[in-house]
């Protein structure tokens, strides 16, 4: 029989026995023409595709299989996947006349292994009381392949994506088909397993023969796939590298493998790290960031990793190491898709121009997020389409040091006099000027009422700059003309008395379409000048303020319900505000506690709120990995700062970290981290920062 007359049957037929037959003399004299792919394979009745859905709820837990018919379940559903290998296969072979002899013949004894596994998996799943056809059927591997242009989307697509994949789940499965004594079904599935190293063996052959000589392995494998193919596809839960490598792909494929993550069908969402929000917004495009700038956001550009899901989506100008993936995978951290965007113009790639998306993730909303944004936003599903639903000049507004103040005012007006002994007043809530006149006569009220120490900061600029500190009797000529300066800029100035402070945290919360909603409370971390640090949370972060705020307010009774009654009317009153601006995402508010003239502690419960991602928000997020009742703190290490403490580079001082506390995971199914440090940025490349998470079951140790 020629090759081509089988294959035509076998893709074309409507019977299972038509399909799986296989006559004994086979020849490839006449290849014909190439064929243009069907719809869909001809089947019986019972095995024809059903609705384009995901299938995962059909798949039996491994919990499940103790009973006969959900054994039977999965064998009915990998029947169905080697049935679409021989179909594909048989596709392969009309599609391509023109491919050499020996992939042919190569391609032509891969089928019949299928066949022979079709056969096996139906002989079983009967045992199990399943017929072939008892159950829907997906048609994914043929929607995903059917379209392949040439053969190396063939090898690609089926033998390094589907095949590669069941290296995986038949090894897996045989394993616990072997655990609650299923001896035939673990026989069969570790039978197909070593059939599997073979056919990826085969197709990493002709791959290689056809590939870009000079891309690795990976790199070709990645850019041939198509979408909704990726190298996720690839893969199972639990990677088996030894059969991969028995396969012949080197350690280095394999390591990629293990740390790549794309979404298998959730729509993803898609996240940013763009920390210059408030430049842009204080200085327009005129804005450029420093040198240090420049390599801090980069050193950083990966912490929204530890915001997402593991299908979601993380832009940065370079994806991260395997070996530091590795390390936060083994920490029990779940992995992102990274996608690479021009570091010179940042504009989005082209693989995302047509990728539906469940929303848009920056760091802070503004005129550059915005503009790296907009080419997508048509493909968000289900959300505003409009830039203005985004950003707008009213969410610009919320950004406003000016604006914090003027909130914080009326709030502390509407409290109850008899609440406001641990507070502090109005006139603590700085005052916004615009010009020179008005500046310094807001510094002669405030000290006149015996504030002899002020700040004054710009109403917008990046975190940690844009302030000065006026503790002299009298104005100096460099702090006028800093104050001159920043006004004739356009900059307006918020001028408030200095207090000094006992204990500064922060307050994050989430605006949604149902309303604000508190994520919790951490502790921040800040030196002597008020520079940021870190944060510090505790095992109750969602319920309570830290525990410093109120043993330094205990004087005041019952102390803690008033706090919390205090931020839930903050709450009430900030969420209307954000609903007129249009504002959705994550809100931060920044506020501490100080000692008065008197020696009284007090609470100043905004500082400034911002609109946007905090390192406070992302330290609550880290804490949803850790082990209950542990402790987290999170820092942002300088090299000064690590060779004070006698170390010259980020891996040494990681390296000590690792001997001082290597990390502890407990708990079950899934481990968490109780104990030692980890990098949340790559130390064998950062430059000028290196992000660390501390985890302890004891507050005083992290």
């Amino acid at each position: 029989m020629e090759l081509r007359e089988l294959a035509k049957q076998i893709l074309f037929a409507s019977s299972l026995d038509e399909k799986l037959c296989m006559p004994e003399l086979i020849t490839d004299e006449r290849p014909g023409a190439a064929l243009l792919a069907p719809a869909a394979p001809g089947r019986p009745a019972a095995l024809q595709f059903k609705a384009k859905r995901s299938g995962k709820g059909d798949f039996p837990g491994l919990h499940q299989l103790e009973r006969p018919e959900e054994r039977g379940k999965l064998l009915h559903f990998f029947a169905n996947h080697e049935l679409l290998a021989v179909e594909l296969m048989a596709l392969v072979l009309l599609r391509f006349p023109e491919a050499p002899a020996a992939f042919r013949r190569g391609v032509l004894q891969t089928l019949k292994d299928e066949q022979k596994h079709t056969r096996l998996y139906v002989q079983r799943m009967q045992s199990c009381g399943i017929r072939f056809g008892d159950l829907p059927v997906s048609g994914f591997f043929w929607r995903a392949l059917s379209g392949m242009e040439n053969p190396v989307d063939y090898v690609a697509g089926l033998s390094l994506t589907f095949e590669q994949a069941n290296l995986d789940f038949a090894k897996h499965f045989a394993a616990a088909f072997a655990r609650i004594g299923d001896v035939d079904s673990a026989a069969l599935l570790e039978r197909i397993y070593r059939d599997e190293i073979g056919h990826v063996a085969y197709g990493l052959k002709w791959f290689r023969r056809w590939k870009n000589p000079q891309q690795s392995d990976w790199d070709a494998f990645c850019s041939q796939l198509k979408f909704p193919l990726s190298p996720q596809r690839a893969k199972g839960a639990v990677l088996n590298a030894e059969g991969r490598k028995a396969a012949g792909l080197d350690d280095s494929f394999v390591a990629e493998l293990s740390v790549y993550s794309q979404s298998k069908g959730r729509t993803p969402t898609l996240y940013q790290f763009n920390p210059f929000t408030e430049g842009y917004l204080a200085q327009g495009k005129a804005f450029t960031p420093g040198k240090h700038q420049v390599l801090l956001a980069r050193d950083l550009a990966n912490l929204p990793q530890f915001l997402c899901r593991r299908d979601d989506i993380v832009l940065v100008e370079k994806r991260p190491s395997v070996q530091f993936l590795r390390s936060i995978q083994e920490a029990g951290f779940a992995l992102p898709q990274f996608i690479e965007i021009n570091p010179g113009t940042h504009e989005l790639p082209q693989t995302l121009a047509d990728r539906k998306l469940l929303g848009l993730r920056p760091w802070a909303w503004g005129p550059d997020s915005l503009e790296l944004f907009n080419p997508v936003m048509e493909n968000v599903a289900g959300a505003p389409r409009r830039s203005e639903n985004y950003f707008n000049t009213q969410i610009a507004r919320l950004y406003s040091k000016g604006w914090s103040a003027g909130f914080l005012k009326r709030i502390l007006a509407s409290v109850p006099k008899s609440e406001t002994a641990w507070l502090c007043t109005v006139n603590d809530a700085g005052v916004e000027v615009d010009n020179f006149h008005s500046a310094i006569e807001v510094i002669s009220t405030i000290r006149g009422r015996g504030h002899h120490k002020l700040v004054v900061k710009q109403n917008l600029g990046l975190a940690g700059q844009g302030a000065l500190r006026l503790w002299e009797p009298e104005l100096l000529a460099a702090q006028r003309r800093w104050i001159a300066h920043s006004l004739k800029q356009g900059r307006k100035l918020v001028i408030e008395p200095w207090h000094p402070r006992q204990f500064d945290f922060s307050v994050q919360l989430e605006m949604e379409q149902r309303g604000l909603r508190l994520i919790g409370f951490s502790t921040l971390l800040v030196d002597q000048k008020g520079q940021y640090q870190g944060n510090r949370a505790a095992p109750n972060f969602r319920q309570s303020p830290p525990v410093e705020v109120t043993r330094l307010l205990a004087e005041q009774s019952d102390i803690t319900r008033r706090i919390n009654q205090l931020y839930s009317a903050i709450i009430s009153k900030l969420e209307p505000e954000l609903r007129l601006a249009g504002y959705s995402g994550p809100v931060g508010i920044d506020a501490f506690v100080y000692r008065d003239s008197e020696g009284r502690s007090r609470l100043k419960p905004i500082v400034e709120i911002n609109p946007r991602y905090t390192m406070g928000r992302l330290t609550l997020e880290l804490m949803k990995q850790l082990y209950p009742g542990s402790h987290g703190t999170f820092r942002l290490l300088n090299l000064p700062q690590i060779r004070r403490e006698g170390f010259e580079t980020f891996l040494g001082y990681v390296a000590s970290l690792a001997q001082r506390g290597p990390l502890q995971l407990a708990g079950e199914p899934v481990p968490k981290l109780r104990g030692g440090a980890l990098c949340l940025n790559d130390p064998a490349v950062a430059r000028v920062c290196l992000a660390v998470l501390q985890v302890s079951p004891d507050r005083a140790t992290v």
